[in-house]
């Protein structure tokens, strides 16, 4: 189970890693060799556990739990969503703050969102991108709505595939009247690597982060993704926090 959810860390992790937002500059090859070889796992972990935001949230999940923070249902957990996140309390999500202030979040956000927590946080990566907001701990990425929606983990249906292109019809985020919401769908096209996504056929539904895509759904992980996606945009949007700028 451990292994397992190391090389679903990966695969969320990549992306990011790629692009330099977050993690060590010596990451994507040994992201990309646990991913599709499941091996030198121990030291994929011990690169995503230098990612500056991913291993608070993973930590307190499975504190809760009495599990491993790389457990498969635990990072299942927090970039995809299932019962494991029921119950959080505003005062175990401050300690997640605390945690993230340590490795960079300035104070006086970290106090700000402290104090303004809804009721029901939820240690889910869509709620850490719509609430604590995107890249306010490394400073590298600015926290606007497009960032919001490139970050948040997302799904598309595929609609074609040729060869090594695919396109997939994944909904976009939209912010009205202050309340975060589903947009038109838009048309993604994306490059498959055989090695991450074997055997992706038309109506596959593919998870996205940073438009990258990461995994192929099973129907339960599509559902729960849905439903703690829109419960992380309702926390969010009932605070005074949400995002202004555009």
């Amino acid at each position: 189970m451990t292994m397992d959810g190391v090389r679903l860390a990966a695969r969320f992790s990549l992306p990011t890693n790629r692009l330099r937002y977050c993690g060590p500059t010596e990451g994507p090859p040994i992201l990309e060799r646990a991913i599709s070889e499941g091996e030198g796992l121990a030291e994929a972990r011990s690169v995503i556990e230098r990612f500056e935001s991913v291993t608070p949230y993973l930590n307190a999940i499975a504190r809760r739990d009495g599990r491993d923070p790389f457990d498969a249902r635990v990072v299942e957990a927090y970039w995809i969503g299932n019962e494991l996140l029921e119950g959080f309390t505003r005062a175990e999500f401050r300690g997640i703050l605390d945690t993230l202030q340590r490795r960079g979040m300035p104070r006086g956000i970290a106090a700000r969102l402290a104090a303004g927590l809804p009721e029901t946080p939820i240690p889910h990566h869509a709620f850490h991108v719509t609430y604590v907001g995107v890249g306010v701990v490394t400073g590298h990425v600015p926290t606007t709505l497009d960032n919001m929606d490139r970050c948040r983990p997302s799904w598309g249906r595929v609609v074609r595939v040729k060869g090594r292109l695919a396109q997939a019809l994944r909904p976009t985020l939209e912010l009205r009247d202050g309340v975060l919401g589903w947009g038109p769908p838009e048309r993604l096209y994306f490059e498959v690597d055989p090695r991450f996504l074997p055997g992706l056929q038309v109506d596959d539904w593919v998870a996205f982060h940073w438009r990258w895509p990461v995994v192929i759904l099973e129907p339960r992980q599509l559902a729960k993704l849905r439903e703690f996606t829109a419960r992380a945009f309702q926390a969010a949007s009932a605070t005074s926090t949400v995002l202004t700028a555009s």
